[in-house]
């Protein structure tokens, strides 16, 4: 086989694959919000958590913003999901999936490098599941939603990353 058309093969498969990746992420308005609440709870629980264990006013202020705007955005899906009349997973389970996602921060001298960490990864993927949704919903409530949260979002990232450099 000539060069060439090894390198258009090799092309085309990518394509193929990055076309397949970008669909095997794509979810149902209803598996969005469900998927989206549950990182929304974990992220409001570990948050809880650090507020209640760390020593320092710069997490404590952290974890407060982002108490607020991950309740306001949880509001928001449920508004949504209620007006689209979609059918939503039981508080019970969506808690108990925030369970399973929350990060296994420990105690110490190294909590609020951990919780830092913690939400610097779970903070780029809410940002690159809210972005992927509003790239292949038809829903112009989703679309409006992620408007509304990502520049929030983008900015608990630049905060957590701050945090995690000054740890």
């Amino acid at each position: 086989m000539s060069r060439m058309a090894t390198r258009l093969r090799n092309v085309s498969f990518a394509t193929l694959l990055g076309f397949c990746a970008s669909s095997a992420f794509a979810q149902s308005p209803a598996e969005f919000i469900n998927d989206a609440s549950a990182k929304g709870m974990a992220d409001i629980e570990a948050s809880r958590l650090a507020h209640g264990k760390t020593e320092s006013k710069e997490v404590k202020d952290y974890t407060i913003v982002v108490i607020n705007d991950r309740t306001t955005a949880n509001q928001h899906l449920a508004k949504i999901a209620r007006k689209l009349d979609l059918p939503v997973a039981p508080r019970e389970e969506l808690a108990d999936k925030a369970k399973e996602l929350m990060p296994e921060v420990k105690d110490g001298a190294t909590f609020d490098q951990a919780y830092a960490a913690s939400q610097v990864k779970a903070t780029e993927e809410a940002i690159t599941q809210i972005e992927q949704q509003a790239q292949t919903t038809d829903v112009p409530e989703i679309k409006a939603f992620a408007d509304e949260t990502l520049p929030k979002l983008q900015s608990h990232l630049e905060k957590a990353r701050a945090l995690q450099a000054s740890r």
